[in-house]
């Protein structure tokens, strides 16, 4: 057993939210329209996007569906309109299982992870935690 950075026993098979969470962090802006970034998760094969600010949030293609079911103009609706924020989080070194209990808990598929500066450096999401567990 392994002593971590916030004192918690950890086991050698202990799997760690940094072990498998999807780097660089892919990001946007509130004001882009809900068209760019569901072509911009399409380039980059990913599901959610980190909204950084003041009243930082994601975005995934959960809220880019449910604006094509309200007949949203795509073209015109922006990020802020359809995000979630705030958002819930982990540190890169939360175990694994915890984050995957939160997103349960919460009804969430992404959790976006900062390092022990605070700054956010990637994005962990179910399918992640699926992976490590099945």
């Amino acid at each position: 057993m392994t002593l971590g950075p916030d004192s918690r026993r950890m086991s050698a098979d202990t799997v760690l939210v940094e072990d498998v969470m999807s780097t660089p962090l892919e990001t946007t802006s509130p004001d882009a329209t809900v068209r760019a970034v569901a072509e911009q998760m399409r380039e980059a094969n990913v599901n959610g996007l980190f909204v950084p600010g003041a009243d930082a949030g994601i975005v995934t293609t959960t809220d880019v569906v449910h604006a094509v079911a309200e007949g949203a103009d795509l073209s015109e609706t922006r990020v802020e309109d359809v995000m979630t924020s705030p958002v819930e989080r982990v540190e890169t070194t939360t175990e694994l299982n915890e984050a995957a209990a939160m997103m349960t808990n919460f009804g969430i598929k992404h959790l976006p992870v900062m390092d022990d500066h605070g700054d956010y450096v990637g994005m962990v999401s179910s399918t992640d935690t699926t992976g490590e567990f099945a």
